[in-house]
């Protein structure tokens, strides 16, 4: 780039994708706080971010490559505001489930939220109980043939509640259909409008090597959502 910008005669300044790769690697802590909101309802998910290997033509014709490997992104989002509020990059390895990073993530959350929503894999007793020390009403479903804990105290309790009442509203289908409207789990849909902008704004590819440097890499490309956001959302209009 710069022996380009010299054969035209331009006095500009060359970024050094080098120095910026050197740099990212100590950026992920001056950039935790991704939003200023403080939001009433949070909704928790988990996305795939490839990281290298060949692309998808080649992994469907020939197999699985050796080198392809992915990382995920786990995010909070306001689903009034569309507002990306937490984000942690980890790997896909072992302890790295949905609910084993999330229930770490709860000690940065905004004192304002009441209620968390998250689907099945946040049916755990960590996570659960985590809410339950932080005074927020969980809003995740049991899955399916769940039973009623033995010892329904705290956190247990209320997962023994969401049993009980999808069970009076009439059993598996209607009864979780029913449940999850009154409790207005709908909006946990949203977070995958968030995952989608994501990855259509800034690419689902992490380009950097190191650890440190992909964490940085998703925190930024959940700021750039965030700006994007602030800007203004589509508003639509029955006619």
């Amino acid at each position: 780039m710069f022996s380009l910008v010299s054969l035209l005669g331009l006095s500009i300044r060359i970024p050094s994708y080098t120095q910026i790769s050197r740099r990212a690697r100590s950026l992920n802590k001056a950039l935790l706080r991704l939003s200023k909101k403080r939001p009433c309802d949070i909704v928790f998910d988990s996305t795939g971010l490839r990281v290298f290997g060949e692309g998808e033509w080649k992994v469907r014709q020939h197999g699985r490559s050796k080198r392809r490997t992915w990382r995920k992104l786990h995010i909070a989002v306001d689903p009034d505001s569309g507002e990306i509020i937490l984000a942690e990059a980890t790997s896909n390895g072992k302890g790295c489930g949905d609910a084993e990073t999330a229930k770490p993530m709860l000690k940065k959350l905004p004192k304002s939220v009441c209620r968390v929503f998250g689907d099945g894999s946040y049916d755990g007793l960590e996570f659960r109980e985590g809410l339950e020390e932080l005074g927020t009403d969980p809003v995740i479903p049991p899955p399916k043939g769940a039973i009623l804990h033995r010892n329904g105290n705290g956190a247990m309790q209320k997962r023994n509640d969401a049993i009980a009442e999808i069970v009076g509203f009439g059993g598996e289908e209607n009864g979780r259909k029913l449940w999850k409207i009154l409790k207005g789990y709908h909006k946990s849909s949203l977070v995958e409008t968030s995952m989608y902008r994501i990855k259509q704004l800034t690419g689902e590819t992490l380009r950097s090597r190191t650890a440190s440097g992909q964490q940085t890499e998703s925190i930024v490309k959940c700021l750039i959502v965030n700006k994007r956001t602030r800007l203004g959302m589509p508003k639509g209009q029955w006619i």
